[in-house]
């Protein structure tokens, strides 16, 4: 069964929320992040990203970020633009973007659960962004970006989170295409009947935030190390999340561009992918609208390739994965990328930024080919994490993204 609580939850003055709220730490530079918060101080940026308030060059693992991030929090509550609810709440989060409509539970999730895979995985973290994020949730004492997480959706679940949207929305607001509205959850009958509600959910998973995930593993045992009197309940043992059901996720293409062919002309690079792939010329841009088909652009032309039969494990279930499918039958074999978490000849573009943009990149010259791919389905995600296996890196790309800065779980 799932633990989710309710907690006090810091947040902006009504009619700051817009301005406060912030895009994700991990989607913008630091660079793009002070130009986004430029004349305006109570934007939250500051906060996630304090480096912009530094010299610019200054290394992102130095104390003084941490530090200069607190000192914005701090800020931020005695100017008045946050404050603190004055008992536990459940939130929700709706995002509409055109079509799309998304429902979230704002809430804290157990660290119990993380570790004893309640919550379950479907990344490899990278342990120095684990400490990073640790750092900065260590030094704030808080949750300052929640984690994206998904279940099986459930009626009874929906019913109660409709009812609780019957009540005026405390923030609502349009921002990079996104309307984003936001509703307090404080009659103690629902937030008894959601907390009870998740107890029946079996699991649920990270579908995206695993290094604050385990930041937040990390923190928890540093915290109860220090604290002679620990019970497991203290804010420390819980860590901030978004838990929207499984049928309102949209999973977005994670396309890929190269800077070089490995060495190889144009030629014997086509010859090459021919051994694994149909190849055929698109009359103009080819967005994949079926698994196992890939849109790749190179010399100022689009191309369909499909993924040959038996060229891949259709029963695996990572195997089987579009990703993987690109990765093991051409990234490495043709253009010897073997590690594209590591690889600079490699990029990923989130499919919000449209074709164009890959078009862009190659005829720029600075890339020499992309791939465009068919969005990983949320039924994968849950089958490979279901069966303790972990996707190749960059698999996925969620829209909307959540705006950070609406609500933060302090551990005060």
């Amino acid at each position: 069964m799932a633990v989710v609580k309710p907690f006090r939850g810091l947040r902006p003055l009504p009619e700051l929320a817009e301005k406060v709220a912030s895009p994700p730490y991990d989607v913008l530079s630091s660079e793009e992040a002070r130009e986004l918060a430029k004349g305006n101080p109570y934007s939250f940026l500051y906060v996630i990203k304090p480096e912009i308030d530094l010299p610019e060059g200054i290394d992102l693992y130095d104390d003084r970020v941490y530090a200069k991030g607190k000192e914005h929090l701090d800020r931020l509550c005695r100017e008045g633009v946050l404050r603190q609810d004055d008992k536990p709440c459940f939130y929700i989060y709706k995002q509409k973007m055109g079509d799309h409509l998304q429902i979230g539970l704002v809430a804290c999730a157990s660290v119990d659960d993380y570790e004893r895979d309640v919550i379950k995985k479907h990344e490899h973290t990278r342990e120095e962004k684990e400490i990073d994020r640790a750092r900065h949730i260590y030094t704030l004492n808080a949750n300052t970006g929640p984690v994206f997480l998904t279940y099986p959706a459930v009626e009874d679940i929906d019913k109660l989170i409709q009812r609780a949207m019957e009540r005026e929305p405390v923030y609502d607001f349009e921002s990079d295409g996104v309307r984003h509205t936001f509703y307090v959850v404080d009659d103690p009958f629902l937030t008894d009947a959601l907390e009870s509600a998740f107890r029946n959910v079996p699991v649920l998973y990270v579908a995206d935030g695993h290094h604050r995930s385990a930041a937040a593993t990390r923190v928890r045992k540093m915290k109860a190390e220090e604290n002679p009197d620990h019970t497991g309940d203290e804010e420390y043992n819980y860590f901030l999340v978004v838990i929207f059901p499984h049928n309102q996720m949209k999973i977005m293409d994670y396309n890929r561009v190269v800077k070089d062919l490995n060495g190889l002309g144009v030629e014997e690079f086509f010859r090459r992918i021919e051994e694994n792939f149909s190849v055929e010329e698109w009359g103009g841009q080819y967005k994949p609208d079926t698994p196992h088909t890939f849109g790749m652009y190179i010399g100022g032309k689009w191309y369909r390739l499909t993924a040959k039969r038996g060229t891949f494990d259709e029963n695996d279930p990572v195997l089987s994965l579009d990703v993987s499918i690109l990765q093991e039958n051409l990234l490495a074999p043709v253009l010897d990328i073997s590690d594209p978490r590591k690889d600079k000849r490699i990029n990923f573009v989130g499919g919000i930024r449209g074709l164009g943009e890959l078009e862009r990149l190659v005829d720029s010259g600075e890339y020499k080919v992309a791939f465009a791919m068919y969005p990983t389905t949320i039924s994968q995600l849950m089958a490979i994490a279901d069966a303790g296996k972990v996707m190749p890196p960059k698999s996925t790309w969620f829209e909307p993204k959540l705006k950070s800065g609406l609500v933060i779980h302090t551990f005060d």
